[in-house]
């Protein structure tokens, strides 16, 4: 035991002095010989190694080509930096090794899940008897949700999918916005739906819903099962679904409404920003990511339902060797999500969860979402450049003019290592997508950023 207590001190020196470092290092590893990183991890060997030289070994070559994602000035693709707790909460999570299926084989994982269930349904607006599943993120989510869906309108309609199939079954109709998350589409393919059976629901000039199209479309098909996908977060602008609208809508037809709130779902936690999602609680299914806003480490999404009974019919399983479920005893969390042998994800969202409280988490959001604006507006007063969203979150779209300029800028910036932002195709522009998402992030990193992307502009524009 004193090699493994050495092991992991070394481990734990060595991850924090990269996280110590990674605010002042190249945001992205640019120019890295990925070939040369290939060989030096060489083959597999003939024999083994003491677990030191293996660890020592794996961090020389891995840190050069790591992103910076846990670093202040990453804005891509909605990533958090993960919070200190629940980074150290994540190697305990590592280093007990539970199997969070369900009571039995971790008392610990299912307690903890437990608890934090409650915890998030409460920060989120949601109904306290709403059930839960921690999933892997957005897609686990959005998956999970649905086939709760699935179950649901096809028990109405008197067939029980998980017996039967799909095949005889009812069609169900499913709607979703123009501009939804490819996951909702690969979900789709997932479920045997498929992606091609989507009804496009119109948008609006800042990329939410348009409610009366969202009527229509249900109005003009057969009734029978049916289920909505609303979002909390456009995936570009960030802007919201009308919910409580489209919601009412949607029940007059008795179709299932979920809501993809992968990040946008956060919003809820703050006064300031609650009022983006004004009619959360009349969904029927909702999913978020926890390694988006929350800033908990990789992997870690959440999985609600209204109606536990659809949620559970679509996860859980039985056989004969297994003990814990169904017995009246603590919650299986394995009754929920899509994995059996699963990671105890509950122990890093609560220490996350117990580091910020109530005030932090939306402290959090607010501070996020006053950085984007900081973004906007600065990059708004510049020459040549345009801001093109409505920036009413944490999302801030730019153009440079044509979209030939933006995609020169974009890789300009992303090779400079000063910040990483992505590109994005929006409403015909190619664009600039700036996310900020991280705990680290401050007024300075934002001023730096700013000049990075101005600075790439005009050695453009001169060249």
């Amino acid at each position: 035991m004193d090699d493994l207590r050495d092991l992991l001190a070394y481990a734990a020196a060595r991850a924090a002095g990269y996280r110590q470092s990674v605010a002042e290092g190249s945001v992205f590893p640019d120019g890295v010989d990925l070939d040369a990183a290939r060989a030096a991890l060489g083959p597999l060997p003939s024999g083994p190694a003491p677990a030191a030289a293996v660890i020592r070994q794996l961090a020389d070559i891995v840190e050069p080509v790591l992103v910076a994602t846990t670093g202040p000035r990453y804005f891509g693709f909605v990533i958090g930096g993960a919070l200190d707790a629940a980074t150290a909460a994540d190697v305990l999570t590592a280093c007990w090794d539970q199997n969070a299926f369900n009571a039995v084989t971790s008392p610990a994982a299912a307690l903890v899940e437990d608890v934090t269930g409650g915890w998030l349904k409460d920060v989120l607006g949601l109904p306290s008897a709403a059930s839960f599943g921690f999933v892997t993120g957005g897609q686990g989510a959005n998956t999970v949700c649905l086939a709760a869906a699935r179950h649901h309108v096809l028990a109405e309609a008197g067939w029980d999918v998980e017996r039967d199939g799909l095949r005889g079954a009812p069609a169900i109709r499913v709607a979703a916005s123009a501009e939804r998350h490819a996951t909702i589409d690969r979900a789709m393919r997932l479920l045997g739906l498929g992606a091609g059976t989507i009804e496009p629901v119109a948008t609006d000039a800042r990329g939410a819903i348009d409610v009366a199209d969202l009527e229509r479309i249900l109005a003009s098909g057969p009734a029978g099962p049916a289920i909505v996908c609303l979002q909390a977060g456009n995936v570009n602008t960030g802007a919201f679904d009308d919910l409580a609208t489209a919601t009412a809508i949607a029940h007059q037809r008795a179709a299932w409404v979920h809501v993809d709130g992968a990040f946008g779902l956060w919003a809820a936690a703050s006064a300031a920003t609650r009022h983006l999602v004004a009619g959360i609680e009349g969904a029927d299914s909702w999913a978020a990511d926890g390694h988006k806003w929350l800033n908990v480490p990789y992997d870690s999404g959440y999985a609600f339902s209204a109606h536990p009974h659809a949620h559970a019919a679509a996860m859980s399983y039985a056989a004969a060797y297994l003990t814990g479920q169904g017995e009246g005893g603590p919650r299986a969390p394995g009754d929920y999500v899509l994995e059996s042998s699963r990671r105890a994800r509950g122990f890093a969202t609560w220490a996350a969860l117990r580091q910020l409280g109530r005030s932090g988490v939306a402290g959090l959001i607010e501070r996020c979402c006053t950085l984007a604006r900081r973004f906007a507006e600065q990059l708004g007063a510049a020459d040549g450049v345009t801001v093109v969203n409505d920036v009413v979150l944490n999302q801030v779209l730019v153009s440079f003019g044509d979209d030939q300029e933006t995609s020169r800028v974009i890789d300009a910036v992303q090779r400079s290592g000063e910040c990483w932002m992505g590109a994005t195709s929006w409403h015909g522009q190619r664009l600039m997508r700036i996310s900020v998402s991280s705990w680290r992030t401050t007024e300075a990193d934002v001023d730096r950023s700013v000049a990075a992307i101005l600075a790439a502009r005009s050695a453009s524009t001169t060249s």
